[in-house]
Formats: C-alpha cells, structure tokens, sequence
C-alpha cells in the first residue's frame, strides 16, 4: 500500500470536479448546485494510514465482536478504520466543536484544592472551539469526507450544531453527501428545560440543531411516536370481554367498528424536539457526569432507535463523555468511539463498565444479544517502550512493509528495499549495526553482484528513533566489499505526524500477599501543577483509578481489580494477590487521564 492511503472517492465534491491550476486546486461548480467557498479550501482525496495499538480490554466477545473505543486525532482514527469498515457503519452522530469562540475551563481537583485552567493547560492534545472561520470549515470539510466513506449505504449520520455555523456545515453536507440525501434539519428546544437567562436585546436562545443526512436514498429509519397522553386514552372509553379498550364506531352500513387503544402508537414525532431535557439540567437524571458538552442519554436513544436496528454498528468520532456509547450499549447495538481528549476515553471508559455492569444483573435475552465487551486503544500517540516486539509491529504498520517471515534478517520490505527496525528505546549506534554485519548474505551478495554488475546488491533502510550522525557511513564502510544502497529513516524527522510517548513513573512492590503503590510520579501532571505553585501531600491525591491485570498476557491488558473511587476519596494502593496468579501489571491513571502501566517484579 501506498504511504498516502487512497480514499477511493470518484466524487469528493459533489459540486464537480476539481482542477490543478498553477496557484493550487480550484472547484469547478456544476450548474444549479451551489458551493461552499472559503479561503484555503482544498479537496481531500488520500490520507495516510495510521495503526491503532491495543491497549485495554474490558469484558467478552459477543457474537465474535467487541466494542472500540480509540484515543487520537479522529482524522487519524478513521484513516485507520477505513481499511476495516468502509462502507459497514450503520449510523454516525457526531456532536463537534460549535465554533462558538468559547474556552472551556478544565478544573483539576486535589483532594480539597481545586486548580483551574484552560484545556490546553491539562491535555496534551485537545480540539478547541476556538478556530478562524475557515481553518473550522476545512477540519469539519475533511472529517465529513471521511465519515461519508466509513457510512454504508443504507446508513445515516446527525450532525449536532447551532447558529454559529448550522447554515455553512449545512452546505459543506450538501456537497458531500448530496443536496438529495438530506433529510431533515431537526430543531432540539432547550429553552424551556435549561432555563436561559440574558440580558441582551436579542430573542433568547431556545434550540440546537440536527443535521440528518443519509448515505443514499435507502435508509434505515424506524418512525418515532410520542406516548399517548390522558386525554387521548380517555376516549377508548369501551371495554371487551378481555378488558381492552377502544372506541367504538359505526360504518356507512351502520355495523360496528372497534378501534382498540393498543393499536394506538401514539403522534408521529415531528421534527421538533421539546421533550428532551437539556443538558444544563440533566443531572437531575442521575446521569449527569460534569462533561462540559455532555448531552443528555434521551436524545441519543431517539436517534438511535429512529436510524438504527440492533446489531448495526453506531459510530461517534467526537465522543466526549461517551452519551452515544453507553446508550449503543443498552439498546444492543455495536459501536466504535473515538476522542482526542484523552480524559474523554477514561470518562467513558468507567460509565462503559458501569452500564455494562447493570446489563450483567439482567436476565439474558439470547434474541436481543448486548454487545458490552470491548476494547481500547491509541491511534498516534503510541508507546513503544514497553514491548520491543509490538514496537516493531507497529513501526511495521505505520511505515506499511510487508511483513518478512520469522527468522529473517530484516523486518520488511516495500519497493525493492528491506528494513531493518533498530532498538526503539534508545539512539542507534554503531554497535547495534553489529547484527547486520555478522548476519549478511556474503554468498547472495556474490551471486548477484555477478548477474547485475554496477547495481547494489542490497537496498537497505535503517529505521531508528535517534542515532548516531555516522550510522550509515559506518555501515557503508564494513560493507564495503560490495555494493549496498543504505539510508537512515529516523522516525523522529522523516515520520513526524507519529507520535510516540514515555511512560511517568512509579514505585510497586510485591510485599505480604499484596501489590502494593509505593510512589507515583505522574511527570506532565507534576511540571503543570509545579507551575502553579501547587502542593501535593502523598502520590494518592494525583491518581483517578489503578487497575491490575494479575495474568498480563504480555500484550493485552485486561484488569480484573478496577479501583475507582468516589470524588472525596483515594484509591487503595495496595491490592491483594490471589491464587494463581501470574504476571501482575499494574496501571496507574492520573487526574490528567494519562496512565502509566507497568509490571510488578
């Protein structure tokens, strides 16, 4: 496969196609279809291929599927989740920035203290709602095209919105997915639940917006109805033999007509929503969470059950606290997730288990299965320090190699050239070319040096994070009996979209039986707060969960100690082994969301 993965769209611009002239691409409208146009537009017809590592596993299998959450740029994530489910995804809702220009506050809380800040104080990485029009118009632009591909072609997707920008992703959906395919253009009051107050002179505002799309004209829709109000029950004011009510009425002829009151399901809902309770007042509901863009469990159930059937796959490329996830889950359906806020995938992994949690208590139902397994990992922020072998396999991944068999020298091959992936926790240095010496094919090299003099016989990519400024000559020069081609990837300079990370650290110890957390020293978390000036009495007071995985498989961790504790209190730190136990690892979340894992010697 390529280096720029190709998307496959014959129609990026459902306005037309796009032309080269000599200052950049410019769109060429088809008559009687309006576009959209800022500055810097530009088509997007590739994109790179990202591999996801598997970092957590929560749960079973459930007719061979497991749910997924990912932690990364979600142009990233679905560059990753086209090779697998293009075209597969039954229904997408997204709730993105608004474009709003408003900075949400981020507040950290030390056992009592609290520390405020802005987001991008606390997160590595985070999308601001803060953009200039049209770097906001190209990053929905992008994301939307991709969504379309990964939709199938019964499938549809809600776009949550409001005034800032409701009328432009309008016509940016219009000329991705067809002016023909769109649906509805639904209005949420929120007026009247979350109790608006302004002292502008301006009409208060009372709604957000749903932009329903679908990928072609056949959709999945299963119509909505209100419950029957009092009024309308009262009049089925008969009784049959059974106890059933209904209103009776007569034909033409004069005979009877019965018309029972369960044949009534109720109004047909509308596109106006004034029933949901918005999400100022949605902990009044027990499900409030203290996610800034949290949305209430109600809305996603409507448009879940409206747009989906059980079994499809539901998909939320901006999952914030997880409302579309844990909802998919109880209605039986599958879902994928994906954040770049990393405190995001902690949040909703927690609310995941608790409802997965509640689902284990009730009875199983074989003919409507929950899909309540599932499965976390990172697209671009990997860590390849803990698992030499899976390092390599990543590495493999995102430079796209074909994997060369066990016992080879090298570990892949692409375009006439092999690779050989040096140590990945340190710079490469001239020793480490000590393997490649000793193991080079002096009779290969003979062979084909005779049957094509004045050409290399061997092409040859050093792939390293780091090294040493002479690695190549040196190597040149101990191969030099024959011709070789040699060039350095340093994955820190010619791949600088990957991102690689470094765990914090921590002091665990195997003492009496138990696990026990001597000290946590969660780095990124530690410089921020020191430049705030704050103060932290024991290791406890920076940590959100631990869990542990007492039979680490080496690859996949999968706790079965989940130490989450209320706001006013501490994790344990110390946690009994039980009997046949094996590998014990450990894994330590701070109050940023960023974890450390390790195992215990």
């Amino acid at each position: 496969m390529n280096e720029q993965q190709e998307l496959g769209i014959t129609d990026v611009s459902r306005g037309g196609a796009e032309t080269r002239s000599v200052e950049g691409f410019k769109f060429e409208p088809i008559r009687g279809q309006p576009m959209l146009r800022w500055a810097g537009k530009r088509p997007f017809a590739s994109t790179q291929y990202f591999p996801a590592q598997e970092k957590e596993r929560h749960g079973e299998e459930t007719d061979g599927w497991m749910n997924e959450l990912y932690w990364g740029d979600n142009l990233q994530v679905m560059s990753h989740l086209l090779k697998k489910y293009r075209g597969r995804v039954n229904l997408i809702y997204i709730d993105p920035p608004f474009d709003s220009k408003a900075d949400y506050k981020k507040t950290i809380t030390l056992r009592g203290q609290k520390v405020e800040n802005d987001h991008n104080s606390f997160e590595e990485k985070q999308y601001t709602d803060i953009w200039t029009n049209d770097e906001y118009l190209q990053f929905m632009y992008e994301r939307l095209i991709l969504l379309r591909e990964l939709l199938s072609d019964d499938g549809s997707i809600y776009l949550h919105c409001d005034f800032h920008k409701d009328h432009l992703l309008r016509s940016v959906m219009d000329e991705i997915f067809g002016a023909e395919n769109f649906q509805r253009e639904i209005v949420w009051s929120i007026e009247t639940a979350s109790g608006f107050k302004s002292q502008t002179e301006n009409w208060i505002r009372g709604h957000d917006v749903l932009l329903f799309y679908s990928k072609t004209i056949k959709k999945v829709f299963n119509k909505q109805y209100t419950e029957l109000d009092e009024r309308t029950i009262r009049r089925y004011d008969k009784r049959d033999d059974d106890g059933r009510r209904y209103k009776l009425y007569f034909n033409a002829d004069g005979t009877e007509r019965r018309v029972y009151l369960e044949n009534n399901p109720g109004r047909a809902m509308s596109d106006t929503w004034t029933d949901i309770i918005g999400f100022q007042t949605v902990n009044n509901t027990g499900e409030y969470l203290d996610y800034p863009t949290q949305k209430p469990e109600a809305l996603l159930e409507r448009i879940i059950k409206a747009s989906s059937n059980p079994g499809d796959i539901v998909f939320d490329c901006f999952m914030g606290s997880g409302t579309t996830q844990a909802v998919a889950m109880k209605l039986g359906r599958r879902f994928i997730g994906a954040d770049i806020n990393l405190g995001a995938i902690q949040t909703t992994t927690k609310r995941l288990l608790g409802v997965a949690a509640e689902i284990g208590k009730q009875l199983p139902n074989k003919d409507e299965p929950k899909y309540t397994g599932f499965t976390a990992y990172n697209v671009n922020n990997y860590d390849v320090f803990r698992n030499p072998v899976e390092a390599k396999d990543l590495l493999v991944q995102a430079l796209e190699l074909q994997p060369l068999p066990g016992g080879s020298m090298y570990d892949g091959e692409k375009d006439e050239w092999f690779y050989k992936i040096m140590p990945v926790n340190r710079l490469a240095t001239k020793a480490d070319l000590n393997e490649i010496v000793t193991g080079f094919d002096y009779k290969a090299a003979e062979k084909a040096a005779l049957e094509n003099p004045g050409k290399p016989v061997l092409k040859l990519r050093l792939v390293c994070m780091g090294h040493e400024p002479d690695l190549k000559a040196s190597l040149e020069e101990q191969l030099k009996a024959f011709k070789v081609e040699i060039e350095v990837v340093d994955i820190l300079r010619d791949k600088s979209q990957l991102v690689f990370k470094r765990d914090s650290e921590a002091k665990i110890v195997r003492a009496g039986g138990k696990v026990k957390i001597k000290a946590f020293y969660p780095m990124n978390l530690l410089k921020k707060l020191s430049l705030q000036k704050s103060k932290v009495g024991e290791w406890r007071e920076l940590v959100e969960s631990v869990m542990v995985d007492f039979n680490y498989d080496g690859a996949v961790f999968t706790p079965t100690v989940v130490d989450v504790p209320k706001d006013n209190e501490f994790v344990q730190g110390e946690y009994a082994i039980p009997e046949g136990a094996g590998t014990i690892r450990v894994k330590i979340t701070d109050l940023l969301a960023e974890s450390l894992e390790m195992e215990v010697e």
